[in-house]
């Protein structure tokens, strides 16, 4: 972590909690916020609106999960190719640019007609243009806040977009039968179209990132190679990106909510209390942990927060019940909320000029490891059971966190961040 780097970090003084009242007075981050919520609401009725056309057009349960599976997968990809836009550009430009493009593909996937094929490379179009703005959006936050306001403004993004999973994936099925999934559709064009006019007109223009010359035009694979350096050359980077990735674990539980509900004899009312405990524990852990905890203990509490995180799951070996279970989910999604502490030591400890391929490179990562968890915990369910899956699960990433943890520990906590 070089000294260029730090000059201009955000890093709390004086130890303070800053309250979610002062985070919200800023103006562009009011607008930045509003403008997301909205968004991201229209996403996750998206979602709903999508599996839902496909399997009517098709029947197909592997067409459908196929196409849901193209609203993730293919950030992957562009976290690595894109996220250093974020650098070379500046940021306010990326999220307008994004947004824009966003709301055209929707548009054109909502129109009547539109084939299935068509559909499908659109979807993937749609999510690889998301990668970018993922990355923009916390750096240029990191841009705003300066100060020990940072990690309150990534707590309330951070229980946003819980808040709005719940909402979408609450509401979206209704939405879809009301008015049809062509019309949802298009309702999440409209949401990016406004987020891409609120942007433009409620946030102020700052320079690129990374000052204009012959290195900031470099091709993709010397950007992909700059991120990497940056983190490669960190050991607290690479910890952090340990504890981070740990989510390819946390999702186990997620994707088995449905063959595990039918195990515990809940039926559909049951699968949806599943998918809802972990992001509801995490909006309370999130808020609370950025609000209420004083930024040291936030620092020491991230490890400790990690281990606990898959005790409860644990649990689940011997199929306690929907109801337990429930809070059990929910009692693991608040421990996960040390991800929020967690990314505010990550932007912290990255030189401003690398920030945005630095996030592209952790969110490539986190995404490649929930696919690869879902996917192996699929496999694992199918041949032994479900409940002693999401426990294996939970055990394991409590060993892997327990390790990284003493890890963080030896290189020290960093200064109230």
């Amino acid at each position: 972590m070089g000294g260029a780097g730090r000059r201009h970090q955000p890093v709390s003084h004086s130890g303070q909690v800053a309250g979610f009242r002062s985070v919200f007075a800023e103006r562009e981050f009011r607008w930045l916020w509003a403008a997301g919520v909205q968004s991201q609401l229209g996403d996750q009725l998206a979602r709903v609106a999508l599996s839902v056309l496909v399997f009517e057009r098709t029947a197909s349960t592997l067409l459908t999960a196929t196409v849901y599976a193209l609203t993730f997968l293919p950030a992957v990809l562009g976290g690595l190719l894109l996220g250093g836009l974020a650098d070379r550009y500046p940021r306010r430009r990326v999220l307008i640019g994004c947004d824009v493009v966003r709301a055209v593909l929707l548009a054109a996937m909502a129109a009547p007609g539109t084939p299935l094929l068509v559909v499908g490379a659109l979807v993937f179009l749609a999510t690889l243009v998301g990668a970018p703005f993922k990355a923009a959006e916390p750096a240029l936050i990191a841009d705003i806040f300066r100060d020990h306001r940072y990690l309150p403004a990534l707590g309330v993004r951070t229980a946003t977009y819980q808040a709005s999973q719940l909402v979408g994936f609450a509401v979206g099925g209704v939405a879809v039968a009301a008015v049809g999934p062509r019309a949802v559709l298009a309702i999440d064009a409209v949401t990016f179209a406004v987020s891409a006019v609120v942007l433009r007109c409620c946030l102020r223009q700052r320079p690129a990132a990374r000052t204009p010359g012959p290195r900031a035009r470099e091709p993709g694979s010397s950007e992909i190679l700059g991120g990497l350096r940056v983190v490669v050359a960190d050991r607290r980077l690479r910890l952090l990106l340990g504890l981070a990735w740990l989510a390819g674990l946390w999702v186990i539980p997620e994707g088995l909510a449905a063959p595990y509900a039918a195990e515990l004899g809940a039926g559909p009312a049951g699968v949806g209390w599943l998918l809802a405990a972990n992001p509801a524990g995490n909006v309370v852990g999130a808020l609370l942990l950025s609000r209420w905890v004083p930024p040291a203990l936030r620092a020491k509490w991230l490890g400790p927060l990690a281990v606990f995180a898959g005790l409860p799951l644990m649990l689940c070996a011997i199929s306690p019940g929907l109801v337990l279970t429930v809070a059990l989910w929910a009692v693991a999604g608040g421990c996960s909320a040390y991800q929020v502490q967690l990314i505010a030591e990550y932007m912290a400890a990255v030189p401003a000029a690398r920030r945005g391929q630095a996030v592209g490179l952790a969110s490539a990562g986190l995404l490649a490891a929930q696919g690869i968890g879902l996917l192996a915990g699929g496999a694992l369910a199918q041949a032994w059971a479900v409940g002693p899956t999401i426990a294996v699960a939970g055990a394991a990433g409590t060993l892997l966190a327990f390790w990284l943890a003493i890890g963080r520990a030896r290189v020290g906590y960093p200064a109230t961040v």
